[in-house]
């Protein structure tokens, strides 16, 4: 017995040393840009999902790449535009080419644009955590100078009780950033990863309860255009918490934007009843301020769209592929101007 425990402490020492100087040789561990703990789960990331939108089914792989980016994998010396959101970005919900920005990039193959649009929104972030991609994220990546960024934005920065944990590229916890540490950097994980997601990835997560549309959302409905809410909002206090929150939030995150040396792109957001919503309705009015005084160019989505049918999104906030073809063909006209 004893010399079974011998032989098999040996055995153990010898494989993990083989691990170790694996590890250690072709693992990311020792490298520069390694991503640490970063990333939550939100790299590496091969999940199918079986969700309902407007009656219809969909079956579909959510991917997100190497870089954490949404898809499949690509070079960052080709990445030159760069879409930033929050879920309402990240559509992880819908079938990647039927989101707005798959519905964008079509239109650019259409008209032989170079890039295509690549997605780095996650869920819940706010114009803090478009910063904060800017500090802990993006400098990871190698060879990644994108020439566009465009930020699809309001919705998030309207609730002044968004937590901070969505904005952050990190879990809290000791034990969780040690088991994201090693799984952003272990060559075994990730080519277990690969194997796994080749001939093993065959849970469906059944999301039917998420995007199916409530009874009730389009009760009374009434779409509240940008005329309308102009003079329904009127005589209303300004949220003035609210205001100093957001302009510290856009001031933090023009000092990334000079840094990086990008040309912002930033996109006013509506709900699904449009500009009904009076927090929402500032933050796209100082927005939209913020960026004549830096020159930046912004798309007023809130003004284009004069209205919006019945069925365009799901929830309050986030949009089905009927609502995502359509806002993607009002925007389209005026990003493909800025592009050009």
């Amino acid at each position: 017995m004893k010399n079974f425990l011998k032989i098999a402490s040996i055995n153990f020492l010898i494989l993990f040393l083989f691990i170790l100087i694996f590890e250690l040789v072709f693992g990311y561990f020792l490298k520069k840009n390694n991503f640490g703990y970063l990333m939550r789960s939100e790299r590496q990331k091969n999940e199918i999902y079986e969700v309902i939108h407007n009656n219809q089914k969909y079956k579909f792989n959510y991917k997100r790449n190497f870089y954490g980016f949404r898809g499949e994998e690509v070079d960052p010396l080709n990445i030159k535009l760069v879409f930033e959101g929050g879920s309402t970005g990240n559509q992880k919900f819908t079938p990647q080419e039927l989101t707005i920005v798959g519905q964008l990039n079509k239109k650019l193959t259409e008209v032989n644009y170079k890039y295509k649009i690549i997605n780095a929104s996650t869920d819940g972030k706010t114009l803090k955590g478009y910063a904060n991609d800017f500090k802990y994220w993006f400098p990871k990546i190698n060879n990644f100078k994108p020439k566009y960024m465009i930020f699809y934005t309001g919705i998030n920065d309207s609730n002044l009780n968004q937590e901070d944990k969505y904005d952050l590229p990190w879990r809290e916890g000791t034990s969780l950033k040690i088991n994201d540490y090693i799984k952003n950097n272990s060559k075994l994980v990730e080519l277990f990863k690969k194997v796994k997601y080749k001939y093993f990835n065959n849970q469906i997560r059944k999301e039917y309860g998420v995007t199916k549309q409530s009874n009730k959302l389009y009760e009374n409905f009434f779409y509240v255009n940008y005329e309308t809410a102009k003079i329904r909002h009127i005589e209303k206090k300004s949220n003035e918490q609210l205001i100093k929150q957001l302009q510290n939030r856009l001031n933090n995150l023009k000092y990334y934007i000079d840094k990086f040396d990008i040309v912002p792109i930033f996109i006013t957001q509506i709900k699904f009843d449009g500009l009904n919503d009076y927090n929402l309705f500032q933050v796209n009015e100082h927005l939209k301020v913020f960026c004549k005084r830096n020159q930046y160019y912004i798309i007023k989505l809130d003004e284009i769209l004069t209205k919006l049918e019945e069925g365009s999104f799901y929830d309050q906030m986030h949009t089905t592929p009927a609502g995502n073809r359509f806002i993607a063909e009002k925007i389209f006209p005026e990003l493909y101007k800025i592009l050009k």
